[in-house]
């Protein structure tokens, strides 16, 4: 089943990142076109574009043409900065935060105004960013080579974390902190626990590795992590689920259910990015479940996203092996047979009401409220486009869904 344009109207906002040392804004709306290069310009939607508000120092932001494609109708407004992936988003009262593949982004819901951080303001080290949340009164900014960069809004400063001061790796996927206080940190060199958030004690610091763990811990590459009710914290790793409760640590892998055996998926894999073939690591991956001569992106032990429901089950989102449930005891897995767009699963988020959202390769799903299948949205449905890598939802009901290119903001009339 698909989404209809009933009781949905899309405000689709479109922010990226650098392309040939400044950036570049495109937008498109029924009867519009793009403003002069320099000018800060409102349009019908309220976006203002920030040239005015950037340092001396900072490349200019120049006008591009106006966005190809987007759908002459006055229920969206697209907006383009370039174009890079949104792999996190992260929704205040006031401000959106939105991490790219060119730096963090800060919109202003109030103002219509945004601003950028990025290694060409003194700060973040890394454009690359995976992960963007609030951490008590900073921001934290998990990167791509640049370590964990935290943000003091009310001080405008940056302080950075990396692995002089016990950080695992400088490759940040996700930030977490626990109920009990305690931050926990995935890296692709095991998982960082911080006790009570206290980065600048090194006592403070631990790190739970493949060797410490005694293969508890099954992969060092570590994608997600999340928090079950009973407490206890879950990662994604590139070799299978792990759990780490009472101090003691447990996995599962495709061998004890997790993910869609590859006969039932091969022929909906039209994906061919397969990692294994630009990694040794992901190749060896592949290779010891026997999947060495798989030359489509198909990895059921590869969990690239995760999310723990109210009820304490677990979802795995898979690399081709499409969605996992697991409840403390079995396994389900869902796939394109069973309605889903895709069985590459990039995103999975729980909104305030509880339902559950997947982000695909090929649009955004989730349950269907009558319990037979999915509900499907994609671009053909007003989504920037069909990848979606990143979902933050507002008091307000709005979506926002990050892809690559840009962010899609939804205003849910109707359910």
């Amino acid at each position: 089943m698909r989404f209809g344009y009933k009781g949905l109207a899309l405000l689709i906002v479109v922010i990226g990142a650098a392309i040939a040392g400044g950036y570049s804004l495109g937008l498109k709306r029924s009867g519009q076109t793009a403003a002069p290069s320099g000018a800060a310009t409102t349009t019908g939607a309220g976006v203002v574009s920030p040239s005015s508000q950037l340092p001396a120092n900072h490349p200019a932001l120049d006008d591009a043409a106006p966005l190809a494609g987007a759908p002459v109708d006055n229920r969206f407004t697209h907006f383009r900065v370039g174009s890079r992936n949104v792999k996190s988003l992260y929704l205040e009262d006031r401000y959106a935060w939105i991490g790219t593949s060119g730096g963090v982004i800060r919109y202003d819901l109030t103002t219509d105004q945004h601003q950028i951080f990025d290694n060409k303001i003194p700060g973040l080290l890394s454009n690359g960013v995976f992960h963007v949340s609030r951490l008590g009164d900073r921001i934290a900014v998990g990167t791509y080579g640049g370590g964990l960069s935290l943000y003091d809004p009310a001080k405008g400063s940056w302080k950075n974390y990396n692995i002089p001061q016990g950080l695992a790796d400088q490759f940040v996927y996700d930030v977490v902190q626990a109920s009990n206080g305690d931050v926990w940190i995935a890296t692709w060199s095991g998982a960082n626990r911080v006790r009570q958030g206290r980065f600048d004690d090194p006592k403070q610091w631990s790190t739970f590795t493949v060797e410490n763990t005694d293969g508890g811990l099954p992969n060092r590459w570590v994608y997600s992590i999340a928090e079950g009710p009973d407490g206890a914290m879950w990662f994604a790793t590139e070799e299978g689920l792990a759990r780490y409760r009472d101090g003691q640590w447990r996995n599962w892998k495709h061998s004890d259910g997790l993910g869609a055996p590859y006969q039932q998926v091969k022929d909906s894999i039209k994906f061919t990015n397969d990692p294994g073939r630009a990694s040794q690591h992901h190749a060896r991956n592949k290779a010891e479940q026997g999947l060495q001569d798989v030359n489509v992106a198909y990895n059921p032990n590869y969990i690239i996203s995760l999310a723990v429901d109210r009820q304490g089950v677990v979802w795995c989102g898979t690399w081709g092996g499409g969605l996992a449930r697991f409840d403390g005891n079995s396994w389900r897995n869902y796939t394109t047979k069973d309605g889903l767009p895709a069985n590459h699963i990039f995103m999975l988020h729980q909104d305030r009401g509880g339902r559950l959202w997947i982000g695909t390769n090929q649009g955004l799903a989730s349950f269907n409220r009558a319990g037979s299948g999915f509900d499907v949205l994609t671009s053909r449905d007003g989504l920037f486009a069909d990848n979606v890598f990143s979902m933050a939802d507002a008091a307000d009901g709005t979506m926002w869904l990050g892809s690559f290119g840009g962010v899609a903001r939804i205003v849910r009339t109707g359910q």
